[in-house]
């Protein structure tokens, strides 16, 4: 809030100043500087007192003498100082004694009456305005501002009073004439719009726009005469522009005139042939007259015209996806159109999309596939036919296609991380690890302070796997401790971290601790209960591993050969010899290479691997 107060010292000093200032005239009458001003003030307000009337009748401003303009000035532009340096009770002050030596200042007024504003001192602020536009009337941004105001106040009275009056004062202003376009037309005075879009268009010519207001006012007023005459006029202003003509067309449509429009729509095609909204407008008049033959072979002839610009059809084409579904049709119709307009090659990627998103709105999504590949063809950056691809083989596991459309993508998209994500998924499971590797490096090249971190912590992941496959351990687990820096719940980076330290049978407490959080996160997924199990199996908690690897075996899904060997082994070491055994030969069954599996049911006992074991 503006505290409009001074400190003792602020007051004094300004006191000063007004004495100093003041005491210019005093001096030469021998009074005292400050005194003189006090006098001064007195005597002035009893003039003011006695002359009122007589200047609020004449709405004259009295003349200051030089020596009293000059103080004006030195004040006035001191409060502005004082704005620009954001001391705004100084100014205000200031503001008030340059008042005390001119009462009727309107720069001094206007000024103030953005003080009240801002202090919602509404009553304050207007009346300060008010003074401003009175003594200073030719000064459009004063009356402009208290013109807002009294619409911002709903004083709508007020407001067109004030603003008929600046049409006339300010002829070279257009916003009080927009200004009193919106209230007549509020309160419905329509002679009165239609004089003042005359004055505009006196003012700009003769334009589009403004006759399309006036062709509206005229059929509010349902003198559709002169509705028509307007239109006709601005056809006869631009005779050459045919985009006019086909407007005035639509207007006679639109009003049950179907006869003129149909000749005006002829008459268009017969001197411009690719005339596109004129193609488009007798199609119209096809299908509203009901002559529904005539209507596809006009739409044809459009959408199938080369020289048709691409906005276009997609506008007719979307028109007529919206009209065949609330009608009901038969999608084949739209699809057959559809299939016309790509034996054209279109050269611009819109048509294409919008004809897949129709055939995914249709849960078509193999005739799908051709057509955001043709939109790939014309745009590679597009981004959305690429992204519904990578879906569809994210989907089918095809990891083939997921490596070409990413490969693609991080050439045309290269700040896109999802392609790099995905296309390092794919190398992981093409054992291309390399690969892999070098794709996520590059992915973290792209990272900015607004990229996901869990996104980041992802590709950590995935080096921290591509790092263990290639037995580079002491960079696998610095990669996995950068992943859960970014995102210290990454369940897959946390379950990998931990079986491999339990691999190695190091820092168990860690292990445990890591891989108790993904149970916590998944309790039912057996290949984080397996990697818990083996952990406590590692530390020697048989009979609490025992409990979470029946828990694994339990779980939906299918179980690997590892999972199942694990069971076993923990079964051995809990004392149940003949559940170990069938354990280890369902593993053996399931295709293990387990270097000690064979050995284990041959000599019916547990033999550790010399590294712990694998997953």
């Amino acid at each position: 809030m503006l505290a409009l107060w001074m400190s003792a010292m602020c007051l004094s000093c300004y006191a000063a100043a007004f004495a100093w200032a003041d005491g210019q005239t005093a001096h030469a009458t021998g009074e005292d500087g400050y005194v003189a001003v006090i006098k001064k003030k007195i005597t002035g307000k009893k003039k003011k007192r006695k002359d009122k009337k007589e200047a609020d009748a004449k709405s004259v401003v009295p003349e200051l003498t030089p020596e009293e303009q000059r103080r004006y000035d030195y004040f006035f532009l001191e409060a502005v100082r004082l704005k620009l340096q954001r001391k705004y009770d100084a100014a205000f002050e200031v503001l008030q004694h340059c008042l005390a030596i001119n009462p009727e200042a309107a720069s001094a007024q206007y000024e103030l009456a953005q003080y009240y504003m801002f202090l919602k001192r509404i009553p304050q602020g207007q009346q300060a305005l008010e003074k401003a536009v009175k003594n200073e009337p030719d000064n459009f941004w004063y009356a402009q501002g208290l013109a807002n105001l009294y619409q911002q106040q709903n004083e709508q009275d007020k407001a067109l009073v004030l603003l008929e009056d600046m049409a006339v004062r300010f002829t070279d202003k257009l916003d009080p004439l927009y200004n009193l376009l919106d209230i007549y037309n509020r309160r419905e005075e329509y002679d009165k719009v239609i004089d003042i879009l005359n004055t505009l268009e006196q003012r700009m010519g003769k334009n589009e726009q403004l006759s399309m207001e006036k062709f509206r006012i005229y059929l509010q007023k349902k003198d559709t005469e002169n509705a028509f005459s307007e239109i006709e006029s601005l056809v006869a202003e631009y005779p050459m522009d045919m985009r006019y003509q086909v407007i005035l067309g639509d207007v006679y449509m639109q009003n049950g005139k179907q006869e003129e429009a149909y000749n005006i729509y002829r008459k268009v095609l017969a001197e411009e042939p690719d005339n596109a909204m004129a193609m488009y407008s007798l199609a119209s008049y096809y299908d509203e007259t009901g002559q529904k033959e005539l209507y596809q072979q006009q739409l044809d002839t459009l959408l199938l015209n080369k020289k048709v610009p691409s906005d276009t059809k997609l506008t007719v084409m979307r028109q007529f996806i919206v009209e065949n579904e609330r009608a009901s049709g038969d999608s084949t119709r739209v699809i057959n159109l559809f299939d016309r307009i790509m034996e054209q090659d279109p050269d611009d990627a819109q048509l294409p999309m919008l004809y897949a998103q129709y055939l995914l709105s249709k849960g078509m999504n193999e005739a799908c596939q051709p057509v955001l590949k043709q939109v790939l063809e014309i745009d590679p950056t597009n981004t959305a036919a690429r992204m519904t691809l990578l879906g569809e083989a994210v989907r089918k596991e095809d990891y083939e296609a997921i490596i070409r459309l990413c490969e693609a993508g991080v050439e045309s998209n290269p700040d896109m991380l999802e392609f790099y994500f995905y296309l390092a998924i794919a190398y992981n499971n093409a054992e291309r690890t390399d690969d892999a590797l070098a794709t996520c490096q590059k992915a973290l090249e792209h990272v900015t302070e607004d990229s996901k971190k869990e996104v980041v912590s992802d590709f950590y992941s995935i080096i921290g796997d591509a790092y263990h496959t290639k037995q580079q351990m002491e960079q696998a687990y610095a990669a996995y401790d950068s992943a859960l820096v970014y995102n210290p719940s990454n369940i897959p980076a946390l379950n990998n971290y931990a079986y491999y330290l339990s691999v190695e049978r190091r820092d168990l407490d860690k292990a445990e601790e890591m891989s108790y959080k993904t149970i916590k996160a998944e309790p039912d997924n057996a290949t984080y209960l397996d990697t818990y199990a083996w952990i406590l199996f590692e530390k020697g908690n048989y009979a609490e591993a025992r409990i979470y690897i029946d828990n694994a075996m339990r779980a939906d899904g299918e179980k690997s050969s590892e999972v199942v060997e694990h069971c076993g082994d923990i079964y051995y070491m809990t004392g149940d010899v003949e559940g170990a055994l069938k354990y280890w030969k369902k593993a053996l069954e399931m295709g293990s290479d387990s270097a000690t599996l064979k050995e284990k049911i041959e000599k019916k006992k547990y033999i550790p691997n010399e590294t712990g074991g694998s997953k």
